[in-house]
């Protein structure tokens, strides 16, 4: 059984997309001949203080020329390139997301997160990311050559099929940490053009890890006078979230941006129609037949697919069996740690 340090920023329980692919990951590396040991990573990453990259710097150069390290993405482009050039063990980043082109972020901040990480990535003996299209974006901003690049996308777990509303007002679903990118604000924005159908939001995910997005968003529901019909009903996870998709009739997000998106993977597994935005790898996710996907941002295109699809109960089901053959063809966990145990695999040692 060969070991890797898994170096994750903050609490790996978190509930938010990146951390639940290295918690998954951790879980089903070991079939892949992978011994995983977590380490910790200050949790200001990726803004990082003193003490935090003096830490960080304390515990890379306590890796010997024999360790093999993963770094999660949230960490890794945000560490210092001497840091990194003074790590003695194979070194491999995980990217979600290019740090650099988070929604909300000023011209300075984004500059300041481009340099280091194209500065860190070029340090990575390996460099893997959760999809086709982040790979091909890291390669091209970053001038990362293909050859160091791995894709391995998330695993999805086998699922029960959802069963919907129990009664005649369309329940829709969105699983999202309140944050800009995932722009919330479009949905509510799109959903309050439709008050003429009868339709409820569950909105399940974070409400404090953004407190100014949150705050805004309940203020927007509010002056639109949503609050009977749009829940926010912070993190779930486990039974708590299995009912939320069970008994859900569609699942919307509008996000600006992803990566993947293991949210609306996790739809597909439970035969959930998706209306969504054309954004990142959103296509490459959602297939035509299972989801309606319009431009980001633009409220109209987004309100008239939640009209069309709340309205048209033979396009929901045609739609949902779409989502469900798509589900049963995802990836599981296993595939994912098989790709990440071979990008880990040492093929030359730093000298």
């Amino acid at each position: 059984m060969r070991e890797v340090a898994f170096a994750i920023p903050g609490d790996p329980a978190t509930l938010t997309g990146g951390y639940l692919y290295a918690r998954h990951a951790m879980a089903a590396l070991p079939a892949a001949g992978w011994q995983p040991t977590l380490v910790s990573l200050p949790d200001s990453f990726p803004a990082p203080n003193d003490a935090a990259l003096a830490a960080t710097a304390a515990i890379f150069a306590g890796f010997s020329a024999d360790d093999i390290v993963l770094v999660d993405g949230l960490a890794f482009g945000a560490i210092p390139a001497p840091i990194l050039q003074r790590c003695k063990a194979r070194l491999a980043a995980l990217v979600h997301h290019p740090l650099c082109v988070e929604s909300g972020l000023d011209a300075d901040t984004a500059a300041q997160l481009f340099a280091s990480e194209r500065d860190a990535l070029a340090e990575a003996d390996a460099v893997i990311t959760t999809s086709e299209r982040t790979a091909q974006r890291v390669a091209e901003m970053f001038d990362v050559d293909t050859a160091r690049i791995t894709v391995a996308l998330p695993g999805t777990a086998p699922a029960a099929r959802a069963h919907g509303s129990v009664d005649a007002t369309v329940t829709l679903l969105c699983v999202a940490t309140l944050t800009p990118r995932k722009a919330h604000d479009v949905l509510i924005a799109a959903l309050s053009w439709l008050d003429d159908l009868p339709w409820r939001l569950t909105c399940i995910g974070s409400v404090t890890r953004d407190t100014d997005t949150a705050t805004a968003l309940k203020t927007q529901i509010a002056m639109l006078d949503l609050g009977s019909r749009v829940a926010l009903l912070g993190e779930k996870s486990g039974a708590d979230l299995d009912a939320a998709y069970a008994g859900s009739d569609a699942f919307v997000l509008a996000s600006r941006d992803e990566g993947y998106g293991m949210a609306f993977a996790e739809a597909l597994a439970r035969g959930l129609p998706i209306v969504a935005c054309a954004a990142g790898a959103v296509p490459d996710t959602v297939p035509r037949d299972a989801g309606l996907l319009v431009p980001v941002d633009d409220v109209a295109a987004l309100s008239q697919a939640l009209r069309r699809l709340i309205t048209d109960r033979a396009l929901r089901k045609t739609m949902s069996d779409a989502a469900w053959a798509a589900g049963q063809r995802l990836p599981r966990w296993s595939d994912t740690a098989a790709k990440i145990g071979g990008a880990l695999s040492p093929r030359s040692a730093k000298a």
